[in-house]
């Protein structure tokens, strides 16, 4: 399989990754997630990953902080499992923002959090578990049981999705577009980003979906 000029193999991911700590955001590989960055702290981070050749930036979710404090104090702990981003675009706006948009290259575990100078979180990781992630071979995905959970779910969301666009993109997109857009709560966007491939992946994300459509169907009708 031939890559696109600016991908990245696998020999290339960095053993440090700058991260961006962010509740109830989900990034998989080959997923497109647009940013805006305000703060000062990653306003220098997406500066530092441009000027790096891989221009990557680590996604994970924060633990609750009932879970404890973080190398850096103050700071939440951090899961143990992110996707790495590479910026693909990069605007600056009259304000001081940045808005950037990240296509996910793999996952990574972090091994430890390095203290280092900069004013934002760097880990160093270890990408031997998710290296299959830049070359994932496409699966099969039971798409009609998929389709017909996202139906009945944006039903219940009172959403109206371009129907013939979803059903135009090739299973593993579905996949990823789904989970990373839907609705659901931290702890089950971490579990989706953990499914070791597409194909589990998918399962999940049909469970989740017919359990939360279960979920908000209320008591059933009595009949006298």
């Amino acid at each position: 399989m031939s890559k696109a000029p600016f991908e990245p193999h696998a020999e290339e991911l960095p053993e440090r990754l700058p991260v961006f700590p962010l509740g109830g955001v989900l990034l998989l590989p080959r997923g497109r997630l647009p940013l805006n960055i305000f703060e000062p702290r990653y306003l220098a981070m997406v500066r530092d990953a441009l000027a790096a050749p891989l221009r990557l930036v680590g996604m994970v979710q924060p633990k609750d902080r009932s879970y404890g404090a973080g190398v850096i104090p103050g700071e939440p702990e951090l899961c143990r499992v992110g996707c790495a981003g590479r910026i693909i675009s990069f605007a600056e706006t009259g304000d001081g923002r940045y808005l950037i948009e990240l296509k996910g290259v793999a996952r990574f575990a972090i091994t430890r959090e390095a203290r280092e100078n900069q004013p934002y979180r760097v880990a160093v990781v270890d990408w031997s578990h998710y290296r299959g992630d830049i070359d994932e071979t496409p699966q099969f995905v039971d798409r009609e049981k998929l389709i017909t959970a996202l139906k009945a779910y944006f039903q219940q969301l009172n959403l109206n999705p371009d129907w013939r666009a979803l059903e135009t993109l090739m299973d593993d997109r579905l996949v990823t577009t789904v989970a990373m857009l839907a609705p659901f709560a931290p702890h089950e966007k971490q579990a989706l980003l953990e499914a070791a491939d597409t194909k589990l992946r998918a399962e999940l994300l049909i469970g989740l979906i017919e359990m939360a459509v279960k979920a908000n169907a209320g008591p059933p009708t009595q009949l006298n």
